[in-house]
């Protein structure tokens, strides 16, 4: 099936190595978990970096966009335990995006997940779109299960341990997110959907490939 929903939050983050254990500790324990009993929201996904930075990278998919800027979701933001206090301190390099998903094409996810950031101009955003509704169709690409689009709410995107002061030009950036069965079907991807399906009025801002460590569904809290 597509992304589950309509909302999806994206953070990505680099840690020192002597915090890593830490990290994972407190992500896979507390705060995945944490996140998806929140109303709202379905399933989260965590990833490793196989190529490109930062090093770690969650999914957490929402019934709609507007869960995302909710009372409860507001209410966590606000409430963080102390241990989520101090990992989000260590947090460096970190991407937030809190998005909209305007396409998601094929069924189920893959244990690979290809990511192109882009950064369209103003003037540009509607081509884009069609050109990437056009291109973002798995087809007959061996070993790509789905494929999407999201684009970032510029106004809620901002990494939670900035400055709000200080300008942020890639809050409003675009994710295109291609789920494979491995890294050599999801650089085969990019290669034929995305080289030329890029028009001029866009910036492609980085590329990587991530590995699935685990994801959590609501239904696995509610049948614990």
């Amino acid at each position: 099936m597509p992304l589950a929903g309509k909302g999806m939050l994206l953070t990505s983050m680099d840690i020192d190595s002597a915090d890593d254990a830490e990290f994972n500790r407190w992500y896979d324990r507390e705060h995945l978990e944490e996140r998806v009993a929140i109303p709202g929201f379905l399933e989260a996904r965590r990833y490793i970096a196989h190529q490109g930075r930062p090093k770690y990278l969650s999914l957490y998919s929402t019934e709609s966009f507007e869960v995302l800027d909710s009372p409860a979701y507001r209410t966590a933001l606000a409430n963080q335990t102390d241990r989520s206090k101090a990992n989000i301190a260590r947090f460096k390099n970190m991407i937030r995006a809190v998005a909209r998903i305007t396409v998601s094409r094929g069924q189920g996810r893959g244990a690979a997940l290809g990511i192109v950031r882009l950064r369209p101009v103003a003037d540009g955003r509607g081509k884009l779109r069609t050109a990437l509704r056009d291109a973002l169709d798995p087809g007959k690409l061996d070993g790509v299960i789905s494929m999407h689009l999201i684009e970032s709410d510029p106004a809620l995107s901002r990494p939670l341990t900035d400055d709000p002061s200080v300008p942020n030009p890639g809050a409003g950036d675009w994710f295109v997110l291609v789920d494979g069965t491995g890294v050599n079907a999801v650089s085969a991807a990019f290669a034929d959907r995305l080289g030329d399906n890029v028009p001029p009025k866009s910036i492609v801002i980085s590329t990587g490939i991530y590995t699935l460590m685990w994801d959590l569904a609501k239904s696995d809290i509610t049948a614990a």
